[in-house]
């Protein structure tokens, strides 16, 4: 999830796309625990469990693209971004636990299978498209980030949703209860992919780790090329929130120089940076015979 500062009309426009996503996602998330307990359907119960966290996910993306064009704080210095991070942490924890469930419910449902009430389950399934389809068009004409994940989080639902429907129409002609848990594995198996792959990119957040984006010993080449500038070093690169991306770095120039050209450096090298996916930048310039305590750091 990210964020960046919009207009006022329509910080308040992304805000009601993910709210509005939110309750039809957390609403129908209710119907289909219920219904899918009702008509005994494993898979629909899988499903239910996928959008209960996508639910949670709409539901933390709707708060934190409120409150993510607050400024920094006494507290915060770099402002509310990383929230967006441990969100997603503890997202992929309520879906990892969800779908250990769902594997030690569909288990034993492999080995004895039990009949699903088909017809429920095309009714169910027909409403999972219909409604996740709506939240999908809702969402899909954001412009920021947040929503362009989030739309896509929800097309992955349809999706689901379709592969549910095609299950339970050959049910309903076919004797094929083993369908039901197969698709259920399918649907936790493809969470628990996710799961990890967004826990994963989480953590290299979390610990600082370079963003992917960014190719720091190209940056570092072209910063030696501005005109004084003789060595690089001390540069530390990493990422509030996936998107917005922080540097500090030292230069060492070849002369001493006056103010106004350690300033045109400094906008040069700003504008390197900011062409190389660097938000947020502090450069430090040091004359030829200074000696850094921090050279190595």
């Amino acid at each position: 999830m990210a964020h960046h500062h919009h207009g006022h009309d329509h910080h308040h426009h992304d805000v009601d796309n993910i709210k509005t996503a939110f309750f039809l996602n957390l609403g129908f998330t209710v119907i289909e625990i219920v219904g899918g307990l009702y008509v005994n359907s494993v898979a629909i119960i899988s499903d239910a469990i996928h959008d209960l966290g996508d639910s949670l996910s709409l539901g933390i993306s709707w708060y934190f693209q409120k409150i993510s064009h607050k400024g920094r704080t006494h507290t915060f210095s770099y402002g509310y971004k990383r929230f967006s991070v441990l969100s997603a942490i503890l997202n992929s924890v309520v879906l990892l636990v969800g779908s250990i469930f769902i594997l030690m419910e569909t288990i034993p449902r492999l080995i004895q299978p039990e009949q699903p009430d088909a017809k429920g389950m095309i009714v169910l399934a027909i409403l999972g498209v219909i409604v996740n389809g709506a939240a999908v068009l809702k969402t899909r004409k954001g412009k920021t980030a947040n929503e362009r994940v989030v739309s896509l989080h929800l097309l992955e639902d349809v999706l689901g949703w379709v592969a549910v429907l095609v299950g339970s129409i050959v049910m309903n002609f076919f004797d094929l209860p083993i369908l039901d848990p197969i698709l259920s594995l399918m649907i936790a198996s493809y969470i628990l992919f996710n799961v990890f792959r967004n826990l994963k990119n989480s953590l290299k957040i979390i610990l600082q780790s370079i963003p992917p984006d960014v190719n720091t010993s190209e940056l570092e080449n072209q910063l030696r090329e501005i005109q004084h500038v003789s060595k690089v070093h001390d540069m530390h690169t990493w990422t509030m929130d996936g998107e917005y991306h922080i540097m500090t770095v030292h230069l060492v120039l070849d002369d001493d120089v006056d103010l106004d050209t350690g300033a045109r450096i400094k906008s040069k090298a700003r504008a390197i940076l900011k062409a190389g996916e660097i938000d947020h930048v502090t450069i430090e310039l040091e004359s030829p015979n200074e000696h850094c305590d921090l050279e190595e750091c």
